[in-house]
């Protein structure tokens, strides 16, 4: 079974201590690819590090997290920082598959309204220009995440909205709205999970899997940290809720990412180890 986990924060902090044996059981669960978003400066390193050790299976993103813009009055200076970098990536490098984490997140608070939807936009422009997908990040946002993506609405906009957990009215106008696929993590596997509902209205070819890991673990392991290795778990939850093999889920799952992203076929994966990291505390940003 070829899995990719379109979501990973493989380096964060919480991994600090065994990063090495978290990749390896990826690895040995199928997972041939790792997508990992950006949040902001003060994990480009640690991001760029992981990369660089394992460009065939780690690929980056590039993006300002909302959350990294509240009570932030050097936010323009990290938007500005990724557009410096979306332009010409560090070196060792390749490429960027996507322009994200970006969106929407009122959750915390909603007195950076103004300057996340600023923030949005400008990146969903760049986007545009690069010919990237957008990752999207929406927390307690819908309404105002719709308002925003009605604006661009034939104008080839393309991307995932991740850890989708909306209705299925939304993810109707979605599709109709842009090129739009629809990240499934392990909020499918909660007990009476209102995203089950929905997932088993949508098309197959809509859905990506991830983790968003080490946030939003799935069962059997909810209340412990997540790790990319469950993202088979997802693959077996979106297997069951929709009455397919799970080896169907993850062929189906694992095309759309490639095509979504631009990846190019992988090999099964083989086991290799990461090197040692350490990185500051970062908070949860879900």
């Amino acid at each position: 079974m070829k899995l990719i986990d379109t979501h990973s924060h493989l380096y964060d902090v919480a991994f600090d201590t065994d990063r090495d044996e978290a990749f390896a059981r990826a690895v040995e669960t199928g997972v041939g690819r790792l997508l990992l978003p950006a949040i902001d400066s003060e994990s480009h390193a640690q991001l760029f590090d992981l990369c660089r050790q394992h460009s065939d299976r780690c690929i980056p993103m590039m993006g300002l997290h909302p959350t990294s813009i509240n009570e932030n009055p050097r936010w323009r200076e990290e938007l500005a920082l990724v557009e410096r970098y979306l332009a010409a990536p560090p070196e060792g490098i390749a490429r960027w598959c996507a322009v994200g984490e970006i969106g929407l997140d009122l959750y915390w608070s909603r007195t950076a309204q103004s300057e996340q939807t600023e923030a949005f936009r400008r990146q969903v422009d760049l986007a545009l220009y690069y010919g990237l997908p957008i990752a999207v990040h929406v927390r307690d946002a819908w309404p105002e995440t719709l308002e925003v993506i009605r604006a661009y609405r034939g104008r080839g906009l393309r991307g995932v909205f991740h850890a989708f957990s909306d209705t299925v009215e939304t993810y109707r106008e979605l599709r109709e709205t842009g090129d739009f696929r629809f990240g499934v993590g392990g909020v499918v596997t909660f007990k009476k999970s209102k995203v089950a509902d929905v997932v088993r209205e949508m098309s197959l070819g809509d859905i990506v899997l991830e983790t968003d890991c080490p946030y939003l673990t799935p069962v059997p392991h909810r209340g412990e940290r997540n790790e990319s290795a469950y993202v088979r778990l997802v693959c077996e939850k979106v297997a069951e809720l929709k009455g397919l093999a799970p080896e169907e889920v993850a062929a189906a799952t694992t095309a759309t990412a490639e095509a979504l992203f631009g990846l190019k076929p992988v090999k099964a994966p083989t086991e290799t180890l990461l090197g040692p990291m350490t990185t500051d505390a970062t908070t949860d940003r879900n």
